[in-house]
């Protein structure tokens, strides 16, 4: 199985001799996100890495559909929303609501949580488990629920 960075390379070099535009500028954005944590933190970034930069990409898309429909600039978030699609290809998949669910459950009775005041334990014992596997508002929101104070 081929890494997500030799995969990026491959996805480059397809949309170059596809003339895929539009992907080749979503494929460059990753790409020199990459490289510029590499070179900031002198690094050299495994699968891990790189799932994190596209997370953090996906997020800055999410909140920029956000704001361009409440301006009513459907044509932006068109183009936002197939970002976010492509940067999604490159991330682990994602835990549905009930996975998360039992989890939380799980996170709750381990620590034998009681009140919202043992959240941060809570989640301590969660994240580790749905780190890029889970959306953290969506986690957050469970953990809230279970503990009484959502």
């Amino acid at each position: 199985m081929a890494t997500l960075k030799e995969r990026l390379s491959e996805e480059m070099k397809t949309c170059m001799k596809a003339g895929d535009k539009e992907k080749l500028a979503f494929v460059r954005n990753l790409h020199a996100a990459v490289r510029k944590k590499e070179i900031d933190d002198r690094v050299d970034l495994d699968d891990a890495g790189i799932a994190k930069i596209a997370q953090t990409l996906l997020k800055q898309r999410q909140d920029s559909i956000e704001q361009f429909r409440t301006g009513g600039r459907l044509d932006l978030v068109a183009k936002e929303e197939a970002e976010a699609r492509f940067l999604q290809s490159f991330l682990p998949e994602q835990m549905g609501e009930g996975e998360v669910r039992k989890l939380v459950d799980w996170a709750v009775t381990e620590s034998k949580a009681a009140s919202a005041k043992d959240m941060g334990n809570v989640m301590k014992l969660l994240m580790p488990k749905v780190q890029g596997k889970a959306d953290g508002k969506l986690v957050n929101q469970l953990v809230k629920e279970r503990l009484g104070q959502g």
